[in-house]
């Protein structure tokens, strides 16, 4: 009943694209599950595993990093814990950041809106004051996509590789056009059921932000490091409230074409559909997600690999 009640809400988060704590010894080694301080507040940081490159796991838009530990189903294991087999692996919450209305993120919240440079500059700090040193993995759903694009752009010696998982791209605006990116925007405004009164929900400006990797993108595109584009083979599922001129089916095509687009960054990408799976692939297939990350961990541990895979 919790997944399902969970998967309802994911489903206007995505539209607004889109326990037991460990034994601490310290962020930068072993497991670790708790605040780093940061610019004068607290972060919320989960780190698993060892080895090297660490895998950065990035949350989509109002997700915290309970999105990539939550079980996400009978018999498939979570995409956190999973990675954290085979290299070390790290999540954070983002100011404002819920999983649903009863899991609110852990970190203290910070005024909105904010910017994609903002959340980029905040996770540069937070790994910074973590000790974690890279270069590492990027693995980033949905908005987190643009977040992680946008920190290689900023940082390309810190990023080893990048798993793109259903990410948000960045010609959305006019892939839509006008009438339909209106409606999008009117979709995006909304909060999730039971948090209407949650003033200090995260709230970033989509079109801003789109703008903002295109021009990243012109100036510091992408070079020599392996990228896996995951992306989702079912529709999005729709929240009960969209405008009445919102077009799913313009929503869809639209994503696929940005997909592609993603895809075609590099010439030596992967791309894969994940044909069971709405935008919520880790959840709705995480072994896709798993594979994909070992295959670019791999790469990054051994070039070589990365062609012969």
């Amino acid at each position: 009943m919790r997944m399902v009640q969970t998967k309802r809400l994911l489903a206007l988060i995505l539209f607004v694209i889109p326990g037991v704590a460990w034994a601490v010894s310290g962020p930068a080694d072993g497991d670790f599950a708790g605040a780093v301080a940061v610019d004068g507040r607290n972060i919320h940081l989960e780190c698993k595993g060892t080895g090297a490159p660490t895998v950065i796991l990035i949350s989509g838009y109002r997700n915290d990093a309970e999105i990539w530990t939550t079980p996400p189903g009978q018999g498939l294991t979570p995409v956190f814990a999973a990675v954290a087999g085979f290299t070390r692996v790290c999540a954070y919450d983002r100011p404002s950041t819920i999983l649903d209305a009863t899991h609110v993120g852990r970190s203290d919240p910070v005024p909105m809106p904010r910017t994609a440079e903002d959340v980029v500059f905040e996770l540069h700090d937070l790994l910074d004051a973590a000790g974690i040193s890279g270069p590492n993995v990027l693995v980033a759903h949905s908005l987190g996509g643009l977040f992680a694009r946008l920190y290689a752009s900023n940082y390309p010696k810190d990023v080893a590789g990048l798993v793109l998982v259903d990410a948000w791209p960045e010609a959305m605006p006019e892939l839509l056009g006008p009438e339909q990116w209106q409606a999008y925007q009117t979709i995006a405004a909304l909060p999730p059921p039971g948090l209407e009164s949650y003033r200090d929900l995260e709230a970033i400006d989509f079109g801003a932000a789109s703008q903002r990797m295109e021009e990243a993108a012109g100036h510091q595109p992408l070079y020599g490091i392996p990228l896996f584009v995951l992306s989702r083979g079912k529709p999005a599922t729709l929240p009960a409230n969209v405008p009445a001129n919102f077009s799913q089916g313009a929503f869809e095509a639209a994503s696929r074409k940005g997909q592609d687009q993603l895809a075609s960054l590099l010439p030596d990408a992967r791309h894969v559909i994940g044909t069971e799976s709405d935008h919520y692939i880790q959840i709705e297939q995480p072994d896709l997600v798993i594979d994909a990350v070992r295959l670019v961990v791999n790469a990054v541990r051994d070039p070589n690999a990365w062609g012969a895979q």
